[in-house]
């Protein structure tokens, strides 16, 4: 869509109001809102002024002039508002200089998919993204210097079976049993067909959507894939739609990795694929059907895994969901088929062009512009470098024995841990001018003092159970 068929749409559709939106360093969109009558084609190449001081991460206030630069090619109509509102993702760039800025994520996504294309390895990556959720029915929680705690309440959750609801129906699901049986246990149904339908009216190519194992109404609707940049825009339409069809249920949707003990957290198993022309590099005749090229991209993902879950699994939260022995693929391994391996090589289909790998270990906490970003730059980093991911694990990981299992390398206990990684392992990162090392060095402080500090600052709810009496 070009800046004059936009301001056609706006006419033909009786537009009042345009919401430009952009995504902020950790990963929440954010947005202002002009009249209709402000936008013209020259909107689309000089950009709107804010205040890029008062966005987490980004401009000091002696330079917090900043441009947002709408792109007509993301512009659709939002169905949430009562105005008629047209809304488009922007690109962020300074005032002064018309540079792009290094710290907007949307900037860092498009520098990766144009070095992809300067390496000649391929033309364009395409991204796959499954991002589970929770639709709950209330949420509350607070910290204050003498207490803390949250509390959780879903009508699908285990633990209300003995509740009086007047009638209770009695059909809740049991822990780690979601997936997936049909209505009445399956109270989400018509919430996630208007979350489905709302998605398709806003242009995002819906493929399936479904109960997931956790009880208390977990959830997951897939994407088709799509090249890099656009799944990172598709993600955040996604994210706005889910949560905003939820609200006019009265309910509420997190996509926190691990709100709830004792059952299944949400991940976000991510497929990648590289294609050059009309041809994808990722099919072969070696193991499961990969080409040589692919098996070095699975020694690259898995070599840099560790830095990689700084950026996929960026949060103190994502690490209550990686935990050895459980649910999570923690282990640094490769299969066909298996699902308790890091890099998964899906079999369902014997095309060539349904070849690609799966990255387990991602959850939907993530900034998806750094996150498929800093996933497709280990990725070449495998290619050029050939390296080599070893044998596969086809055995079930968590029956190995323990002689077996000690030898296979695992993913990062905390964020601080990733984090750590990162600093050490980040020079694939840098190539391409992709990630500068002002971003690498800005998310690492912030992470670590916003997040892993504050956490650590603060005592445990449990530890009081543990330790009140000692």
């Amino acid at each position: 869509m070009t800046p004059r068929e936009v301001l056609a749409l706006c006419r033909e559709k009786d537009v009042k109001a345009v919401d430009l939106r952009f995504m902020d360093f950790p990963g929440l969109w954010q947005h202002f809102t002009i009249p209709v009558s402000k936008l013209d084609e020259d909107t689309f190449e000089d950009g709107l002024g804010f205040d890029g001081s008062s966005i987490r991460g980004w401009q000091a206030i002696n330079e917090s002039d900043m441009l947002v630069v709408p792109q007509p090619e993301t512009a659709w109509i939002d169905p949430f508002t009562e105005l008629t509102t047209l809304a488009m993702i922007c690109n962020i760039q300074d005032p002064i200089t018309r540079e792009d800025y290094s710290r907007d994520p949307r900037n860092v996504a498009r520098k990766a998919t144009n070095y992809l294309k300067s390496t000649g390895i391929a033309d364009t990556a395409y991204l796959g993204a499954e991002a589970e959720f929770f639709i709950f029915d209330d949420i509350r929680f607070d910290h204050k210097p003498h207490q803390g705690f949250y509390y959780i309440d879903s009508i699908e959750g285990e633990w209300n079976r003995g509740r009086e609801e007047g009638p209770n129906l009695g059909y809740k699901l049991r822990h780690k049993e979601g997936y997936f049986p049909v209505p009445p246990a399956d109270q989400m149904m018509n919430i996630r067909n208007e979350m489905m339908q709302s998605m398709i009216d806003c242009g995002l190519d819906v493929e399936a959507q479904h109960h997931e194992v956790a009880t208390a109404g977990q959830s997951e609707i897939d994407l088709r894939f799509q090249e890099l940049v656009h799944m990172s825009d598709q993600l955040l339409m996604f994210k706005y739609i889910i949560k905003n069809v939820a609200k006019k249920y009265n309910k509420t949707v997190t996509f926190m990795p691990k709100p709830i003990f004792s059952d299944n957290g949400s991940g976000m198993h991510t497929h990648i694929s590289l294609w050059k022309g009309s041809e994808p590099v990722f099919a072969g005749s070696g193991y499961a059907g990969l080409s040589e090229m692919a098996i070095y991209a699975i020694g690259g993902i898995l070599k840099h895994a560790p830095a990689l879950l700084a950026f996929t699994n960026p949060t103190t939260n994502s690490y209550k969901r990686l935990v050895p022995g459980y649910e999570a693929p923690v282990n640094l391994a490769y299969s066909q088929r298996n699902r308790s391996a890091a890099c998964r090589i899906p079999m369902y289909s014997a095309s060539p062009k349904a070849k690609r790998i799966e990255f387990r270990c991602p959850d939907p906490s993530c900034n998806p512009y750094l996150a498929f970003s800093a996933l497709l730059m280990a990725v070449i980093d495998g290619i050029q470098n050939k390296i080599h991911p070893g044998d596969p694990l086809d055995k079930d990981i968590y029956d190995l024995p323990p002689e077996e299992l000690a030898a296979v390398p695992k993913a990062p206990g905390s964020l601080d841990e990733a984090l750590e990684a990162l600093h050490k392992d980040h020079e694939f990162l840098l190539r391409g001018d992709v990630f500068t090392a002002d971003v690498i060095e800005t998310w690492i402080k912030y992470k670590m003092e916003r997040e892993v500090d504050a956490i650590r600052l603060r005592p445990h709810p449990y530890e009081f159970c543990l330790y009140y009496d000692i």
